[in-house]
């Protein structure tokens, strides 16, 4: 049985003016994150991605380092942004240890870094207040360069960005200074 999925709360993407896009017609109310026009297509199959993921390995929600997983599987752009293939490949290694090793004591926690409150009024279903930040925070990102939709190199800065998410801790255990490719990325502020 599939759990239906997850939609990322809807905010206003800012034009470059700073005012809200018009508006092209309703959108079904359960529309799923992965459908989300503001995503590239790449991105939208990342989601889609860490959604089975996190159902395979029985997780109750989609969290950081489901995301990190996805997007060094799937999107070549995020594969580029760090130092040479051996790092990837380290920070592969982890995450596939996942459900066999150190991932294990997540199962059946909440990721919360404290960007959102865990206990909230309106909760993401399928989803961890942290892998919720991020993808806001991508959303923004996104925005803010005057592109209407994120790409994985957003969400890969968002999550580089939280030094309490699990996908940070993946980085770290792998050899991988989080905080100097969040600085390479935000530096780059176009998506290259």
């Amino acid at each position: 049985m599939q759990s239906p999925t997850p939609q990322v709360p809807r905010q206003p993407v800012p034009t470059r003016a700073g005012t809200e896009p018009p508006r092209t017609g309703a959108r079904p109310a359960r529309q799923g994150v992965e459908q989300d026009a503001r995503l590239t297509v790449e991105l939208a199959s990342v989601l889609a991605a860490a959604r089975r993921r996190a159902h395979r390995d029985a997780d109750e929600q989609i969290d950081t380092a489901h995301l990190l997983h996805s997007l060094l599987e799937t999107d070549p752009a995020v594969r580029a942004a760090f130092d040479g293939g051996p790092q990837v490949a380290r920070v592969l290694g982890y995450l596939v240890q996942r459900s066999i090793g150190y991932g294990l004591r997540w199962q059946g926690t909440v990721e919360d870094s404290g960007a959102v409150p865990v206990l909230r009024e309106d909760p993401v279903a399928g989803w961890s207040p942290a892998a919720v930040a991020a993808m806001n925070h991508a959303l923004a990102r996104a925005a803010r360069r005057g592109d209407p939709r994120a790409a994985g190199l957003d969400l890969l800065a968002a999550l580089a960005a939280d030094p309490s998410c699990r996908a940070v801790e993946v980085l770290g255990r792998a050899g991988v200074d989080a905080r100097s490719l969040a600085g390479r990325l935000s530096g780059a502020g176009r998506l290259g």
